[in-house]
């Protein structure tokens, strides 16, 4: 007998082995495994579902499924050179000012512009702008769009696929608007973007009554090659602009690198159409002329979408942006075939084949591990490799596979091994793998805790987020960026945890967490105070430990900590899609505010009156009144300085108390203080605040 015959007949051996363990399971077992297995076929079929798919089970794992996705969709994403072909005319809030008017855009200029751009030759015009409410510039606007020379495609949405945007009442006004458009080069285009799992990463689904997709109606204007996207719903091929130094991702010598980076499209004002000198006119005509050009806003928190590159970037693009993309998407033709349904049930069944076999073997653990380390990077690395080769594997279930598999695992190896305390053992082991090891014990005892609803809590919440990381994340390469990345979360996490908080949520490199639920305690307010200024002593041990390790890795940033205490409501929430226990509520958002408060206020931990007076430490100071960004409300601010004197922390809760009634000595009071102390930037920045209160005592941050 050779080798490898003594071999494979010990391998047969060792399944026969395993194989009749399981047939002595007994009945009950065997049925209850064959039942197992079948959910793990099922789950690694259908652990990422897409809307629509009435018959799939309901999914868990959507949200690591997203991850990897838009983790596949930036490294594999094209870097290139501005796009030529397309030009974005925008209005963003500067030119508003200057036009004296908010919103909308006043349609008398988009008319002179409109007029302007007609002239100069483009191949197609696309207007993302709903005229869905009348102005006195009406009439001007459509005698326009009546004469235009150029093909042009105008915003249009319905009640039925876009309530958040457009009434019924708004409906009826803009039908009569586009009614009467009728005859001319100007039709309406759909502009509804897909906002599936909160973000756009596919085509908009074809819904009857809605005209074409606006980039589709421009290009079969212009004569483009649209026909192959015509029922295109598949992915968004987004792209990267290449970065400073770059040539399609190669280092270029430094003598030859460009000072700035360029956007993905040349972007141009749409106050530059406006009272068009012809000088000017002659200058601007050759970048308009042959060029696809949309016409939108770019307005700060107005219409901007996430895309797969947000959890990277942190950056939401307009609207309009995202048109472009599909524009380009459809002029390069990269149509990304989507997986066949009969591959994907093939997937599942190969999967959860190989953790039968697997767990038939009955290897040791010290054996076992490689196997399992070496079958997931195979399962995880399959999309990546479709992926980069321009399949659409948005769909695609790559963590359903893992989890598929480590549901038939546990199935026949509870049965093979009789089930009891190793496979206890097992499943929380594999559960934990995913979600934090006490909730995994707590699911296992508790099955019911994964229903679904909530409960009001009062909270003690905390958002923190590391400076500067997305910028230093582009410089390196994408694995030191996993390695900080990882290192730098086990560090905060630790913090929470050591300090008996729940870790939330990771958003790229910020943290959520909060105290006072599912459990609550009487020392919940200190805890968490004395876990935001851990925290942040952590992010400069990071920084340090960072230095150390690679004197040439760019600099990392400050960790900054946003802290609020507040009601919120702490459950599971979902549906068909998700399950996911968290905390939802206002007081979430006000603790993501003043974390990123901590910047124009040059400090590095920031926390509400709210959360002071809950856990009332001697060694935060008040730091005066602020209105955060996006509120109306002011909020009284407090930092930790746990080295300052107690007179110097006298003086500044007096100058808090003196503020309204008594300006100029509060005034007085911080000056000292901030002298006492210059090299404290927050403090300095606090005498600037003072001194530019608005009538209700509190500084507005820009």
């Amino acid at each position: 007998m050779t080798d490898e015959e003594s071999r494979k007949k010990k391998r047969n051996s060792v399944i026969e082995r395993g194989w009749r363990s399981v047939r002595e399971a007994g009945k009950v077992q065997l049925v209850a495994t064959c039942l197992l297995i079948l959910v793990a076929v099922f789950f690694a079929r259908f652990s990422w579902v897409l809307p629509g798919d009435e018959d799939a089970p309901t999914p868990l794992t959507n949200a690591a499924e997203l991850a990897l996705y838009d983790m596949r969709a930036w490294l594999a994403a094209d870097l290139v050179e501005q796009d030529d072909r397309i030009v974005l005319v925008v209005y963003d809030d500067e030119a508003l000012i200057n036009l004296e008017k908010r919103s909308p855009l006043p349609r008398d200029a988009l008319a002179e512009a409109l007029r302007n751009l007609d002239q100069m030759g483009p191949k197609a015009i696309g207007i993302d702008i709903l005229f869905d409410q009348p102005q006195a510039e009406d009439l001007e606007l459509v005698e326009t769009l009546q004469t235009m020379q150029t093909p042009t495609s105008v915003a249009y949405a319905n009640v039925a696929t876009n309530q958040n945007d457009i009434g019924y009442a708004q409906q009826l006004f803009l039908e009569d608007f586009m009614a009467a458009l009728e005859g001319s080069n100007s039709r309406p285009a759909s502009i509804r973007l897909s906002e599936e799992y909160g973000g756009t990463r596919v085509w908009p689904s074809i819904e009857e009554g809605l005209p074409p997709l606006l980039g589709r109606s421009m290009l079969a204007d212009a004569g483009g090659p649209y026909e192959r996207f015509e029922g295109y719903t598949g992915a968004i091929e987004y792209r990267r602009a290449l970065k400073e130094g770059q040539n399609n991702g190669e280092e270029l010598p430094e003598d030859q690198r460009a000072d700035v980076e360029e956007p993905l499209f040349q972007t141009l004002s749409i106050e530059l159409f406006l009272n068009l000198d012809p000088a000017v006119a002659e200058f601007v005509a050759p970048q308009i002329e042959g060029k696809y050009v949309l016409i939108g806003g770019d307005i700060l928190d107005y219409d901007r979408v996430e895309t797969p590159f947000t959890s990277w970037t942190g950056f939401e693009p307009s609207g309009l942006s995202v048109h472009g993309e599909i524009i380009a998407q459809m002029l390069d033709g990269k149509v990304m075939p989507a997986m066949p349904s009969w591959a994907l049930w093939m997937m599942a069944v190969l999967v959860v084949a190989t953790a039968a076999l697997t767990a038939l073997l009955e290897w040791p653990a010290r054996r076992l591990a490689p196997l399992l380390l070496g079958l997931a990077a195979l399962f995880v690395g399959i999309p990546f490799v479709l992926h980069f080769q321009e399949v659409d594997t948005y769909g695609l279930p790559a963590v359903g596979w893992l989890v598929g598999w480590i549901i038939a695992f546990t199935a026949v190896t509870s049965a093979a091994r009789s089930a009891g305390a190793a496979q206890r053992s097992f499943a929380q082991g594999a559960l934990g793998k995913y979600i934090p090891a006490d909730i995994a014990k707590q699911i296992i005892d508790e099955p019911e805790l994964l229903s679904l609803g909530g409960e009001n809590r009062e909270i003690y919440v905390l958002f923190s987020d590391l400076e500067g990381f997305t910028k230093m994340s582009h410089a390196i390469a994408p694995e030191m960026v996993a390695k900080l990345l990882n290192r730098y979360l086990e560090m905060l996490s630790q913090v929470v945890l050591d300090h008996g908080g729940v870790i939330d949520k990771f958003v790229g490199d910020a943290v959520v967490a909060f105290w006072g639920a599912p459990i609550a305690r009487p020392d919940d307010a200190e805890r968490a105070a004395n876990a935001g200024y851990a925290m942040w002593k952590a992010g400069e041990d990071f920084r340090a430990e960072v230095a150390a390790m690679d004197p040439d890795l760019p600099k990392i940033g400050k960790t900054r900590v946003g802290l609020h205490y507040g009601e919120a409501v702490i459950g599971n929430f979902g549906g068909d899609t998700r399950i996911q226990y968290t905390a939802l509520g206002d007081s979430m958002n006000t603790a993501a505010r003043l974390e990123a408060a901590n910047k124009p206020l040059q400090s590095s931990v920031s926390a509400s009156r709210e959360f002071i007076e809950k856990s009332n430490p001697d060694w935060w100071v008040p730091m005066g009144r602020i209105v955060l960004r996006g509120r109306a409300q002011p909020v009284d601010i407090y930092q930790p300085m746990p080295g300052l004197p107690p007179e110097d922390r006298q003086k500044l809760i007096e100058a808090a108390q003196l503020s309204e009634s008594k300006h100029d000595v509060a005034i007085q009071l911080v000056d000292a203080v901030a002298a006492m102390h210059p090299q404290d930037s927050a403090l300095r920045n606090y005498c600037d605040r003072i001194r530019n209160l608005d009538e209700g005592g509190a500084y507005v941050l820009g």
